[in-house]
């Protein structure tokens, strides 16, 4: 009977050892979470502007959670009278204000795989803007991007 009051004590101290201190630490929810359609993209190299969106019989969605991002390009007729489309990818992000950073982990085309890009991100309700320069030496690939998203989930 005289060790059950040391017992005790040692249960409570065990178990202050686990209580948070102070505040505890918020997470916070990125505003891109969700399923976004793109609605508008051009590409514009040495003053030449290309518009690469919208293109006709595809679709292409971008979805994020609080760090991950992954979009997909496709044709809607699934291959059936045009040629099929498909196109993905996928990798982590970071939004600091209006500074978006995306490393691109997985890709179709394979050679844009482990590059790291920059953008300007613009979020008003339910749109977003896009904008930066994508640049792959290897691929001889300069350009700016200009893409809008709107939001569908």
């Amino acid at each position: 009977m005289k060790y059950i009051p040391l017992i005790a004590i040692a249960v409570a101290s065990l178990l202050s050892c686990n209580e948070k201190k102070g505040p505890s630490a918020a997470t916070t929810t990125s505003p891109l979470n969700g399923t976004w359609k793109l609605i508008s993209a051009k590409s514009v190299e040495n003053k030449d502007t290309t518009i690469t969106a919208p293109v006709a019989g595809q679709e292409t969605i971008k979805i994020f959670n609080d760090s991950y991002f992954a979009f997909f390009t496709h044709d809607l007729k699934h291959g059936a009278d045009s040629p099929a489309v498909y196109g993905s990818g996928s990798g982590t992000y970071t939004l600091v204000n209006d500074v978006y950073s995306e490393h691109l982990e997985y890709c179709t085309y394979r050679e844009w795989e482990d590059k790291d890009f920059s953008f300007v991100m613009q979020i008003k309700k339910d749109t977003i803007i896009q904008n930066g320069i994508e640049k792959i030496d290897s691929l001889n690939i300069n350009h700016e991007i200009i893409e809008t998203y709107v939001r569908i989930r």
